[in-house]
């Protein structure tokens, strides 16, 4: 492979330098019209909202309004870029744990459509400051205790989780009551999320047959029937050529259709269904272009490729264990027949980018290209050992648009100051 969307990668290296961030603006696209397209069900109500935290910038913000998502955010300065990017606030969900005060006025003062309150703290703080200049949707965000089979640090609903009222907690029901009795708060519903890069459908449909079996108890307990649901994200990417893949053309309508048969089981109103995808949207539209600085081999035949990254733009493998594919540019028709470790230049034992990669014989100066790499991978990047964040590109048709600029070593310096 030599090129993305007609532009060669050393035409972006020459151009933009390395390491670099390049997304596949068309298979963003793509993706989020996929789940438009298959998040349908003709007895059920239903919308997608990107879950931006696994890429936000103001352009991306301005792609996922141009093909009709709605957009979930974080933190203020989520909010804030959105806001800047021209979002509508209406279709802004402000979500999150821990919110402070100051998040919950920006978000009532910027009149955000739906606030996705954690828990009881959070439902009591914004019940003290919500007034009648906007009355705002809101929805509380419960622990199912599904425990999805994933990486612990991406499991967000075991009953011990930092995410989220649990539902067999009777603190929940008595949070419910109160948002559901304030005068200038909308209260629709729940939201909950098993985890991520998940890849067994069943979870999905466990899941919203456990929310709604909770529904049902809301009912019967308090008397309130709530009309939306949101189901969260999780749908997981295909990183390895040996992974599976998720096929979202199946599992989305039948995720509505779980829904619609439970809903009528219970004999409960079918609410409005929401998702919240993120990494499946971007996550293989990205990928990372470095240049081989040196090969290594240690006393114990080791072998290194270092890179001109590092963990600093690729944190994942050291956060998670994650496991990457990569090739090297103009050498995919190469015997692959040398096994690798690709490392980063961070002054770290754990800075490794993949731990085992069998490549072709890597030289100095040869182009290496990190696939999948397009959830979390900018979101989480650091200027650790002073190191600056790789710019980011879009690639359409030929054409290459600057997403996020270069940046200086002035720009690493701009909020530094001198002690006299």
């Amino acid at each position: 492979m030599t090129t993305i969307q007609g532009v060669m990668f050393e035409t972006l290296k020459n151009d933009y330098q390395t390491p670099l961030y390049i997304y596949d603006e068309n298979l963003i696209r793509s993706q989020c019209q996929l789940f438009i397209k298959k998040f349908r069900h003709p007895r059920v109500k239903s919308g997608v909202i990107y879950a931006s935290k696994a890429f936000l910038t103001i352009g991306m913000a301005q792609l996922i309004q141009s093909e009709g998502l709605n957009l979930d955010c974080v933190s203020q300065g989520e909010l804030y870029t959105a806001l800047k990017a021209g979002y509508p606030a209406s279709q802004i969900v402000l979500h999150g744990n821990n919110k402070t005060k100051e998040e919950l006025l920006m978000a009532l003062n910027f009149k955000v459509g739906t606030i996705i309150v954690d828990n009881d703290y959070e439902a009591k703080i914004l019940s003290d400051i919500v007034d009648e200049k906007h009355i705002v949707r809101v929805m509380l965000r419960v622990n199912p205790g599904i425990d999805a089979h994933t990486h612990k640090y991406i499991k967000t609903s075991t009953l011990d989780s930092k995410f989220g009222m649990s539902t067999l907690d009777p603190k929940t029901l008595d949070t419910i009551q109160l948002l559901n009795n304030h005068p200038y708060i909308n209260f629709v519903g729940t939201h909950s999320h098993i985890g991520s890069q998940i890849l067994d459908e069943n979870s999905f449909y466990d899941h919203a047959k456990t929310i709604l079996t909770f529904y049902k108890l809301i009912k019967d307990t308090l008397n309130i029937e709530l009309t939306d649901v949101n189901l969260g994200g999780g749908f997981g990417v295909k990183y390895l050529k040996t992974d599976e893949r998720l096929d979202l053309s199946k599992v989305l309508p039948s995720l509505l259709d779980v829904v619609y048969q439970t809903a009528n089981r219970l004999e409960l109103k079918v609410p409005h269904v929401y998702i919240e995808p993120g990494r499946s949207i971007v996550a293989e539209a990205g990928y990372t272009l470095y240049t081989v600085n040196q090969i290594k081999e240690t006393i114990n035949k080791k072998k290194y490729l270092f890179i001109d990254g590092a963990m600093n733009d690729h944190l994942r493998t050291a956060l998670y264990q994650a496991k990457y594919d990569a090739f090297i540019v103009g050498k995919s028709n190469d015997q692959h027949d040398t096994n690798y470790t690709v490392a980063g230049k961070a002054c770290e034992s754990g800075d490794i980018i993949i731990e085992d990669i069998m490549l072709p014989e890597v030289k100095a100066n040869d182009l290496l290209v990190v696939k999948s790499t397009g959830a979390y991978h900018y979101s989480m990047a650091s200027h650790y050992n002073r190191l600056t964040i790789p710019p980011v590109v879009f690639v359409k048709d030929g054409q290459v648009k600057v997403i996020v600029r270069k940046e200086s070593f002035m720009d690493l310096l701009s909020h530094d100051e001198a002690l006299d």
